[in-house]
């Protein structure tokens, strides 16, 4: 073992508390040390942060950390003084004598870590400050910012590559959590980074359970949800503002400690609701997709997603947002058909002919992952061009619990019929909504202009409602029978292998729709989970709370889930026994240990030890 590495390793056990290093996170500190750029992908809860963080302490100077949002800032650097790590943050959230004493102490060289925000760093004189503190590496996070294919594109990170011409010899990071191969081919070129070492992880998150089910009474699916989770952290995402008031307030009215987080609610009263949520004094937040990026909540414990997300980036991201501490986390879509219809209204708005195509091809892909039969781990992964090894995941409700199939023959030649007579008799296509029109025997004024009521395939369908052929429609696309031709008009097309079944009459094997009203009941191993006394978990839990408020930090700021329930499992009555503890860093054992021992001691006066194999 080098002197480099196994000083990584002492630096890990010593100030974050943790024996290994999760996966690249050692390779790309070593690249950082060496002085090489970086690109670093590492999924939601894959310790981006440690990536940069060990690297600044091992090496003299100031490392400046670029960070979108305030929130994030306050965040890591309670974290990190917690752990006893010389950090500070500038931002506007500070009044002028704490910012002024901030700034002297990075004069006095008082600091390893900066956080600021993009726009501030491009501020008029700030290029010879960062000279004067002695910048010695820059690590930008939320690196898919800077890309306009990304899905959270911010003007001013564009900017940043003037920091490269401020400081030209210091090592560049760039860091993200979602990015396809064009971001980061569009982020490594606009923030001009030299050569970088690339690092990718897996996007798989296996400590997550993926699930989909039909939507039917949505409030009501929901509060069954949540109260087999009362104790529990989640968020329910809603596409629209309405949505999120009238769940939250739905939920309050039951008991639960609910609140909601939209861009209409003033700027205090989101900060408070945010906060409460961060310390665990509100459990739910019932948010659009304007809450989450950049919040370090490790332990929620679930996601809700109450409407279908605009595309399959987000609902990776937004899903990604439990379990970030590598404890099992719940994650459910409720779907429906006419989230379909409304996603396409909003669409149809869309006035830039490219961004329109953009958009509805991103909500195919977000349906046809609703809709598929397949490993909801496979289709998630090989959006990003990754395969999964494994034929069932064991973790999401189609691999647990497979749909039915059935000999969808007959329907599936029917539908390819009525796309190829449609051609046939008109020389143009038509949209899936017109083609289950005259499969249904429907009497529309363009299905009398066009001629359509006289096709052999008009009516041939009544046997079955519309949203049931636009399901057989969009079954045959994920099959590779028809095809979304290419053009402002989303028109369906028969592909060669369609044109084939034609022919041919080859038996087709189609998949039943998920049955309505009820869900299915699934049971999925736990990838992440550690078994302990539940009882003295909770007794744990309620002192973290209350040591945080007393600091007036986030609960996780004290200590993570997963350093409660190895404790709750291991039983350490004295700080001696606390070595081996994830989480446990010198200095947080050393103002936090003798408290939680003697907790412990005193729970096991009236309670026996468990044993866990």
């Amino acid at each position: 073992m080098s002197t480099a590495t196994s000083e990584l390793d002492l630096l890990l056990k010593r100030t974050f508390g943790y024996a290994t290093f999760r996966p690249l996170q050692r390779e790309i500190c070593e690249s950082a040390l060496a002085g090489r750029d970086v690109f670093a992908l590492l999924p939601t809860g894959g310790g981006k942060s440690l990536c940069f963080q060990i690297p600044a302490l091992m090496r003299g100077g100031l490392t400046l950390v670029v960070s979108p949002l305030i929130a994030l800032m306050k965040d890591q650097v309670d974290a990190l003084q917690a752990s006893g790590v010389a950090a500070t943050f500038l931002n506007s959230s500070l009044d002028a004598d704490e910012a002024r004493s901030r700034l002297r102490g990075l004069h006095r060289n008082e600091y390893r870590l900066l956080y600021a925000a993009p726009e501030r760093l491009l501020l008029d004189g700030w290029a010879e400050n960062l000279k004067k503190w002695n910048v010695t590496a820059l690590a930008i996070d939320e690196a898919h910012c800077v890309s306009e294919w990304g899905h959270d594109f911010r003007p001013e990170y564009r900017q940043l590559a003037k920091l490269r011409e401020a400081l030209p010899d210091i090592p560049v990071m760039a860091l993200t959590a979602t990015a396809t191969a064009r971001v980061r081919t569009d982020i490594i070129n606009h923030l001009k980074l030299r050569q970088p070492e690339v690092y990718v992880a897996s996007f798989n998150r296996p400590n997550l359970t993926y699930r989909v089910v039909p939507k039917d009474q949505p409030l009501k699916q929901i509060i069954e949800f949540v109260r087999k989770r009362e104790h529990e952290s989640g968020i329910i995402y809603c596409a629209s503002r309405a949505t999120a008031e009238r769940t939250a307030e739905a939920l309050a009215g039951r008991g639960f400690a609910a609140r909601p987080y939209h861009a209409g609610l003033d700027a205090a009263e989101r900060a408070r609701n945010q906060e409460q949520f961060l310390r665990d004094d509100t459990r739910i937040m019932c948010a659009t997709i304007a809450f989450g990026m950049g919040i370090n909540k490790p332990n929620v414990r679930w996601i809700i997603h109450h409407d279908l997300p605009k595309n399959i980036e987000g609902y990776y991201q937004e899903t990604g947002r439990a379990g970030r501490d590598g404890l099992p986390g719940d994650c459910l879509l409720l779907f429906s058909a006419g989230d379909i219809a409304k996603q396409t209204h909003f669409l149809d708005e869309i006035t830039d002919e490219k961004e329109q195509q953009i958009a509805r091809a991103q909500l195919r892909q977000i349906v046809h992952y609703a809709e598929s039969a397949s490993c909801r781990r496979t289709e998630l992964l090989g959006y990003f061009g990754e395969t999964f090894p494994l034929e069932n995941c064991a973790a999401c409700d189609n691999c647990a619990e497979p749909r039915e199939t059935y000999d969808g023959t007959i329907p599936a030649q029917k539908f390819l019929s009525c796309v190829y007579r449609i051609l046939q008799n008109s020389r143009f296509s038509v949209g899936i909504n017109h083609l289950t029109e005259v499969l249904t025997g429907a009497d529309t004024e363009k299905i009398r202009r066009w001629g359509h009521d006289r096709l052999t395939t008009y009516g041939i369908g009544r046997d079955l409602p519309r949203p049931a052929w636009a399901a057989v429609g969009r079954e045959l696309m994920r099959l590779g029978y028809i095809a979304v031709a290419e053009g402002e008009f989303a028109t369906i097309e028969l592909t060669e292998a369609g044109m084939n079944v034609l022919r041919t009459r080859q038996p087709i094997t189609l998949t039943k729709p998920m049955d309505l009203p009820k869900a299915r009941r699934v049971t999925t191993r736990r990838e992440g989970d550690i078994a302990c006394d539940e009882i003295l978990f909770e007794r744990l839990r309620t002192l973290r709370k209350t040591l945080a408020d007393e600091r007036r930090v986030p609960a996780y700021i004290v200590f993570g889930d997963t350093t409660l329930r190895a404790m709750a499992r291991h039983y350490p009555a004295s700080t001696d026994q606390m070595e081996g503890i994830p989480g446990m860093g010198e200095k947080k054992r050393a103002e936090f240990g003798e408290v939680f021992a003697a907790e412990i001691a005193r729970y096991l006066e009236t309670n026996s030890r468990m044993a866990f194999e």
